[in-house]
C-alpha cells in the first residue's frame, strides 16, 4: 500500500464525523415523523451509513499498519477513529431499540434528547474541520466546550425522562423499552463527548 499523506487521516476523520451527522439527522427525522410501518426503510438507510463509517475506520486502520510516519501518534489516530465509529454505532443502536422494543409512539422528552444528539454531532463535525489546523485554530476549544455542555444538558434531560417514565408509566413492557431507548439516546451524546475529549488530548500532546 502506498504511503498515505497527512491529509488522508484528517480528511478521513472529517468524513467519519459527517457520516455521524447524517445518521443523527436520519434518526431525528424518523423520530419526529414517527411511523413504525416505515421502519424497514429507515433501518436500511441507517445501516448503509453505518457501513460507510466502518469502511472509513478500516481504511484508517489499514493505513496505520503500513505507515512509517503519521501526523500524530498512531495510537491517537486509532483511538479517535474508534471513538468516531462508536458515535455512528450508538445512533444506529437507538433506531434498533425503537424497532425491536416495539415503540409505537415517541415521547416528547425523547425528541428533546435527539435534538441534543444533532447539536453535538454538528459541533463534532466543526471540531474535526478544525483539527488539521489545531495550532492556529481560534474556534477548536469552543467546539469542545459546546459538546461538553451539550453532554451535561443531556445528562439532566436523561434523568428527568427516566424519572418521569418510572413514576408515570404503568405498562412494564413500555418501561423496559423506553429505559433502553433513553439510555442509548444518552449514550450518543456521551460518545460525542468522548470524541471531543480525544481531540483535546491530541491537541495537548502536540502543542
Amino acid at each position: 500500500m502506498a504511503r498515505k499523506n497527512d491529509a488522508f487521516y484528517f480528511d478521513s476523520f472529517r468524513k467519519h464525523a459527517q457520516l455521524s451527522c447524517e445518521a443523527a439527522k436520519l434518526l431525528a427525522e424518523v423520530m419526529r415523523t414517527y411511523d413504525p410501518a416505515d421502519f424497514h426503510q429507515a433501518v436500511d438507510k441507517m445501516h448503509a451509513i453505518e457501513q460507510q463509517a466502518d469502511e472509513v475506520k478500516h481504511e484508517i486502520n489499514d493505513a496505520l499498519i503500513t505507515a512509517f510516519v503519521t501526523p500524530i501518534e498512531r495510537e491517537d489516530i486509532a483511538m479517535l477513529s474508534e471513538n468516531l465509529d462508536t458515535v455512528t454505532d450508538r445512533i444506529e443502536g437507538v433506531l434498533h431499540r425503537l424497532y425491536f422494543d416495539n415503540i409505537t409512539e415517541i415521547r416528547p422528552d425523547a425528541l428533546e434528547l435527539v435534538q441534543m444528539i444533532e447539536r453535538a454531532c454538528t459541533e463534532m463535525c466543526a471540531l474535526l474541520d478544525d483539527l488539521p489546523q489545531f495550532k492556529r485554530s481560534k474556534t477548536l476549544r469552543a467546539h469542545v466546550i459546546a459538546i461538553n455542555d451539550t453532554e451535561e444538558e443531556a445528562d439532566h434531560a436523561y434523568i428527568r425522562a427516566m424519572r418521569k417514565l418510572h413514576t408515570t408509566e404503568t405498562d412494564a413492557l413500555k418501561v423496559y423499552g423506553w429505559h433502553e431507548v433513553y439510555t442509548f439516546l444518552e449514550y450518543c451524546v456521551d460518545s460525542c463527548e468522548h470524541v471531543a475529549d480525544t481531540v483535546s488530548s491530541i491537541v495537548m500532546k502536540n502543542s
